[in-house]
């Protein structure tokens, strides 16, 4: 049994954009003080974007799991997604999870509906394996910080640093494929190791290495 999850990996030169703003917003953060408050900060080569969350996966279904989300994604289309803004969630005042993503425009477009289209194709490719369909709208976003505690404190922060409303470029992140990683939690942080990856218009059932 391993503990598992779906993903959209970053390329190298977003991740690297990724990490510059990640780094702006801890200095304005962590410049304003924010007593009491316990942060978590994702370091740059463990970020991605989740599809969908496994959890315990049975090694004996690796591959049978590559074989049907070649062919849940073989219709979908690649999609491009602008990274231009920071937030939180539930909500930036009081953030549990501090985050990277599209403009409110990109929210409201057809690319969107694609995108939860594209993750539904994902949902329904897993059903037959027994992985239950996620209830939570999805969403694009990239997380770059958790808050354990603290949450006003970093909201306040965050408010006052002034990167709540300012727009940024830090490139696209492209849905042209998906990767199934293994997570393995240490004391220093969890690892993550790719297993295989399937591509977007694909029906041959093809799919790139570890």
């Amino acid at each position: 049994m391993i503990r598992a999850f779906l993903a959209v990996e970053l390329t190298d030169d977003l991740r690297r954009s990724v990490a510059l703003v990640q780094q702006e917003v801890r200095r304005r953060i962590e410049g304003a003080g924010r007593r009491g408050s316990r942060i978590t900060w994702v370091k740059p080569a463990a970020l991605h974007l989740t599809i969908k969350f496994l959890g315990d996966t049975g090694e004996q279904m690796v591959e049978s799991l590559r074989e049907a989300l070649t062919q849940a994604l073989g219709g979908r289309r690649e999609l491009s997604v602008p990274l231009e803004r920071v937030g939180g969630f539930p909500r930036a005042q009081s953030p549990r999870v501090l985050w990277v993503g599209p403009g409110e425009e990109w929210e409201r477009s057809e690319d969107c509906a694609e995108a939860v289209a594209w993750q539904r194709s994902v949902d329904e490719g897993c059903r037959p394996f027994g992985f239950a369909p996620e209830t939570k709208s999805f969403s694009p976003h990239l997380t770059i910080a958790r808050i354990k505690e603290g949450e006003r404190q970093v909201g306040q922060a965050l408010a006052n640093s002034g990167l709540l409303d300012r727009p940024l470029e830090m490139g696209h992140l492209v849905l042209n494929g998906l990767s199934l990683i293994k997570s393995e939690l240490r004391p220093e942080g969890p690892s993550y190791t790719k297993l295989w990856a399937v591509q977007v218009g694909e029906r041959s059932g093809s799919a790139e290495g570890r």
